[in-house]
């Protein structure tokens, strides 16, 4: 199973930024997959969650703000993250949805919100 984030960056506060992260090793279509991040210092933190299908579920700190989806054709998970905070600044990264957020070693991409 392997995993390749991309899209993050420097942004101001309210910019937006499309995170993609294209999986390999499994058969993506029928999987559930979810965003995470960490901040700095901070544990693991759950962002967002899409069933093959394409139900949808986000934290309640970035409802309304991002969201997330899939292309199954091409084996890639999305993340679109609009009217961007300070406090979203973390390292994202894309995971198979079982897999506990303790276990998650997150070295993603690196999203910047600062003015």
């Amino acid at each position: 199973v392997q995993f390749v984030e991309s899209g993050g960056g420097l942004v101001q506060p309210g910019g937006s930024l499309r995170l993609s992260c294209t999986a390999s090793g499994f058969t993506f279509s029928v999987s559930t997959m979810k965003w995470v991040r960490q901040a700095p210092g901070k544990g693991v933190e759950w962002v967002s969650t899409i069933e093959s299908f394409g139900r949808t579920s986000y934290a309640d700190s970035v409802k309304g703000r991002f969201t997330i989806s899939r292309d199954n054709a091409a084996n890639t998970l999305y993340l679109q993250m609009n009217d961007l905070k300070v406090e979203d600044t973390a390292v994202y990264c894309c995971a198979l949805s079982p897999q506990a957020l303790s276990s998650i070693n997150c070295q993603g991409t690196q999203v910047t919100v600062s003015s």
